[in-house]
């Protein structure tokens, strides 16, 4: 079966209306435009420079395509981060909160954390499935206009836009979420069977996080930071997509753990792909920070004796700094 038949099936099958890629309304547009580049070969066979200016600069793709594709991811994106924010917010709710979203009904004692993974991983698959059929859109058109720079342009475009859903902090939230909640509390047998999984994978003593969706898709995370080159202690995301530790993000964007991450100034980048702005929409990683320090015990107990000294100093100093001003020394 096709991948866009399979989608259309797959949307089709929910239980309400979600926003979706136009999968059909796309692939129109780049079929009406490759009748058009064919048409010019034949009309201007000898005129190469034509066809070349076609294939760098399409009229038919540029205006329809990327703007009706970059609508559809931005509202796919818009609401998985939404409902995932909402269930991990519902999932880490504590004390007087909880009960009272149990009073409301939104959580059942019983059955609450089957339910919660059941719908985690329902949205991972929205996210996942979501992501194929932009790829292989976008696929469909570099290979029409002759790998086009368009297409690389746009990765990147929509990368800065925060609409590239794979890149989305709350995609590997929910995966260490469903990790986490599943071992720890829902016996497994309880859970029905499916087709994706969820895990971390070690390397050479290094985790990365992984799933595989429908024996097609594998989706492999890098937890090392990118600043101290270890796995990452009390992770961040960054809004280019990469995850750091907290300490190392604060030491790059030039600011220390007392003043946090969003005081960074616009201009300081992200250290591994050079993304200025990046600090301003950081989230904590709250759900894979649990995952490794349950799955690593010894190295974070190590990370956090050696951090819990450097905070304290940074804080001092802090105090001191805001003493000395307060004083007028």
């Amino acid at each position: 079966m096709k991948f866009c038949k399979k989608y259309q099936e797959y949307m089709l099958g929910k239980a309400q209306k979600l926003p979706e890629v136009g999968c059909q309304k796309l692939k129109k547009i780049l079929k009406n435009c490759r009748i058009s580049v064919l048409s010019q070969e034949d009309y201007h066979r000898d005129e190469a420079p034509e066809i070349q200016r076609c294939l760098h600069y399409c009229p038919v793709c540029d205006a329809k395509f990327f703007p009706s594709l970059v609508n559809d991811m931005s509202a796919v994106v818009s609401y998985f981060n939404e409902r995932a924010q909402k269930l991990l917010k519902l999932h880490q709710a504590a004390g007087f909160r909880k009960y009272l979203n149990w009073f409301n009904g939104k959580l059942r004692r019983s059955q609450s954390d089957v339910s919660l993974i059941e719908e985690g991983k329902d949205l991972v698959i929205y996210a996942l499935i979501n992501a194929i059929a932009i790829q292989k859109l976008l696929k469909k058109y570099d290979k029409i206009h002759n790998c086009c720079k368009q297409g690389t342009a746009f990765k990147s475009q929509a990368q800065s836009m925060q609409i590239e859903i794979l890149q989305s902090p709350w995609l590997r939230e929910l995966m260490a979420f469903n990790i986490n909640l599943r071992e720890t509390s829902v016996n497994s047998s309880t859970l029905p069977e499916s087709s994706e999984t969820y895990y971390l994978r070690f390397s050479d003593g290094k985790p990365s996080l992984s799933c595989e969706l429908f024996d097609a898709v594998k989706l492999d995370i890098d937890l090392t930071c990118p600043v101290c080159l270890e796995t990452v202690f009390d992770p961040v995301s960054l809004t280019c997509g990469h995850i750091l530790c907290q300490m190392c993000a604060c030491s790059a964007a030039s600011v220390t753990i007392v003043d946090g991450l969003k005081s960074a100034e616009s201009k300081e980048k992200c250290p591994l792909c050079r993304q200025a702005g990046v600090y301003k929409g950081v989230v904590h990683m709250t759900e894979l920070s649990i995952l490794i320090g349950r799955s690593c015990p010894e190295y974070w107990e190590k990370r956090l004796k050696m951090e819990r000294k450097e905070r304290v100093r940074q804080a001092k100093e802090y105090w001191e700094s805001q003493c000395r001003a307060f004083a007028g020394i």
